[in-house]
């Protein structure tokens, strides 16, 4: 093969990596719905036009396919300089902005045909598209100074670096010199972009999916909080709206001999007081641990199961939200403990160890193989621990009963 054949073949290939660039970029752009994507799309598929172009004039040295060559050079500079801009300004395209491209036809157009100045025309071509490739380097850099990731590092060297390159276009390739060397460096930035573009996305991904769970927990604070505080608001309007309304007619009842109907009074009561209890225990605000003792002892002996409570004495007062969401947590636990595990005991442990609190609901039931069916009880407990920084570990067997754990920081707060 001749020198010509080589060279065009090399060209071609850089070619058909920057067409697939374009395509990468294109892709980028029908997924998220960027603008500087589909900008740097049209920039590297114009790009791989102008590599079509140079070739064109190496077979013909037709003056036509020079100019072609050197207006699209103008053009990849122009679109280039508008995506940076779009990603670190959030440019707006306006139809104004159409006159640069023509003015970089225009000066093409005057360089080949009317100066008929080669050298002229290659260097203001390439030191726009130089010094439009450092400033992309440029922003990259700045990009990863705000939010470092390796994308963005890689980027910034591969602009910065391909920028320098375009420098010696006119000394070391003009008019078809130096081709191949030229072909190997820019193959080497065009790879190099497409992995640092993608390193990029994939890094903006991870920060947006982080972000999007920081929103998330933010959100379950909130709605916990929430919910806690409508508990508290209808145990109290139970209390002292209906309690009191059913006690004055429990009274009416007694001192007019009425007894069934005030023993039937007296059981309403007593399920207001149970409910009223059940959505905010009012021990609770006594302390987490007569609290817990209350609950126990209330859990066995409704369920005839031998329910016991260790606690780690003495237990120092943690923050009010951690101690409602340790009390929800173990009522959770042990309401699962009733409808699900069959178990004649069921242990609770709480202690302190290493800045953290942890909790333990361990019974005798029937456990279950593999990961428990996610259920809402679950995935409240979870949510709970969770939302406070904590941890938490299920363990079961067939036969072999079921253990909760939860860990939280014990300076959590909600």
């Amino acid at each position: 093969m001749n020198r010509i054949s080589v060279e065009l073949a090399a060209l071609g290939f850089q070619a058909l990596l920057t067409a697939l660039l374009a395509l990468v970029y294109a892709g980028l752009w029908r997924q998220q719905r960027r603008p500087y994507f589909a900008t740097w799309s049209l920039a590297w598929a114009v790009y791989a036009a102008r590599l079509a172009f140079i070739s064109a004039y190496l077979v013909s040295r037709h003056d036509i396919w020079l100019f072609a060559h050197q207006a699209a050079t103008g053009l990849t500079a122009l679109l280039l300089l508008g995506a940076t801009l779009q990603f670190a300004r959030g440019l707006s395209w306006r139809a104004r902005y159409a006159w640069l491209g023509v003015a970089a036809i225009v000066w093409a157009y005057v360089a080949i045909f009317i100066f008929r100045d080669m050298r002229a025309a290659g260097i203001s071509a390439a030191l726009m598209l130089s010094a439009v490739t450092l400033l992309t380097g440029v922003v990259f850099w700045k990009h990863a100074a705000r939010t470092p990731s390796t994308g963005s590092r890689v980027l910034a060297w591969t602009f910065s670096l391909w920028g320098l390159h375009h420098l010696d276009y006119p000394l070391l390739r003009a008019l078809g010199n130096g081709v191949l060397y030229g072909v190997f460096a820019d193959v080497l930035f065009i790879v190099a972009a497409a992995v640092g573009t993608l390193f990029l996305v994939l890094s903006d991904g991870r920060r947006a999916l982080e972000e999007r769970n920081l929103q998330l927990e933010q959100l379950t604070h909130q709605l916990l909080r929430a919910q806690e505080d409508e508990r508290r608001r209808i145990a109290r309007e139970l209390h002292d709206q209906a309690g009191q309304v059913l006690t004055a007619v429990k009274i009416e009842l007694d001192l007019e001999g009425r007894r069934e109907a005030s023993e039937m009074v007296g059981q309403a009561l007593a399920q207001v007081r149970d409910l009223s209890n059940l959505l905010r225990p009012s021990v609770l605000d006594l302390g987490l641990v007569p609290a817990l003792r209350g609950l126990v002892e209330d859990f066995g002996r409704r369920t005839r199961v031998d329910a016991a409570l260790e606690i780690d004495e003495p237990l120092a007062p943690f923050g009010p939200e951690l101690e409602v969401a340790l009390f929800r947590v173990v009522q959770e636990a042990l309401t699962n403990v009733a409808r699900h595990a069959a178990a004649g005991r069921v242990d609770v442990r709480v202690g302190v160890e290493n800045g953290s609190v942890r909790l333990a609901v361990e019974d005798d039931g029937r456990g279950f193989a593999g990961e428990p069916t996610p259920h809402l009880g679950l995935l409240g407990i979870r949510e709970r621990v969770t939302a406070l920084g904590g941890a938490l570990a299920i363990e079961s067997a067939p036969g072999q009963g079921f253990r909760l754990e939860a860990t939280i920081p014990t300076g959590a707060v909600a």
